[in-house]
């Protein structure tokens, strides 16, 4: 039996995405392998990411093989202008920070870009780019059906932070609205993965420069900061479209399943 396009691309997302993670289970032992030859952690990093994440390439490839794989997961220009929205969107998390905490005298340059601008590409690459992206571009499935999997999945990988149950909740709840939240600027940004990648980047950053928290939940005050940079996110974006004469993406009709 010959399936469609959506069926396809359901298959193959499903599919290359449970391939992925299996074998990100094997992540540290083939980094180990990388480091005997590269004898730097950062490079070794980037490299187990890229091995271990063939399925993902293969599968945008095989889901529509007419589109450049990198336009398809939503890494096309602007570069520039998205690291600059991207940045407006963390002014609130920076200048918080600086004002009210103390900068990080732990972190290292090779963990800091490994925790903050690698790991922010590479989540927002195969989360949002294509296990989200590819089912909402090429499926009837509307927003919340497209990205509640992933959703789950990408805040169910940060509870390993903790232990207690209620903090445990706390983390699964802060990193499940990162993920709709990631996954709506991808969409009304035009399907332009540069905007998420820099604002994760951008806010795991601060995180880690000053000593907010040590977990993804935080306390109170880092939260503040950081609930304002969500809001001027989704108001600058709100904003930016209506300025443009653009209607937003995402809409009553296309939420859970596309009515066109």
């Amino acid at each position: 039996m010959k399936l469609n396009q959506a069926q396809k691309s359901i298959v193959l997302t499903i599919l290359c995405f449970s391939i992925y993670l299996y074998l990100k289970t094997f992540f540290a032992p083939i980094k180990e392998s990388i480091d005997q030859f590269t004898h730097n952690g950062l490079t070794s990093y980037i490299l187990t990411y890229l091995i271990i994440g063939t399925p993902i390439f293969i599968g945008t490839y095989l889901i529509n093989y007419k589109h450049n794989i990198f336009n398809n997961l939503g890494l096309y220009p602007p570069i520039l202008k998205s690291f600059a929205i991207a940045l407006i969107f963390t002014l609130p998390m920076f200048i918080g920070g600086y004002l009210f905490f103390e900068f990080n005298p732990t972190f290292s340059i090779q963990n800091l870009i490994a925790g903050s601008i690698v790991i922010g590409f590479i989540e927002e690459l195969f989360f949002r780019g294509f296990l989200f992206g590819q089912l909402f571009k090429y499926t009837k499935l509307g927003f919340i059906s497209s990205i509640i999997i992933g959703a789950i999945v990408f805040a169910s990988g940060h509870l390993y932070q903790s232990q207690d149950s209620i903090e445990l909740i706390g983390i699964f709840a802060i990193t499940f609205m990162g993920a709709v939240l990631f996954a709506w600027l991808y969409v009304e940004w035009n399907f332009n993965l540069w905007v998420p990648i820099f604002l994760h980047s951008l806010m795991n950053l601060s995180w880690h420069i000053f000593e907010m928290d040590d977990t993804a939940l935080g306390g109170i005050l880092p939260n503040i900061f950081r609930g304002l940079t969500i809001f001027t996110a989704i108001v600058f974006t709100i904003r930016y479209k209506r300025k443009q004469n653009l209607k937003l993406a995402i809409t009553k009709d296309n939420l859970f399943f596309k009515k066109y």
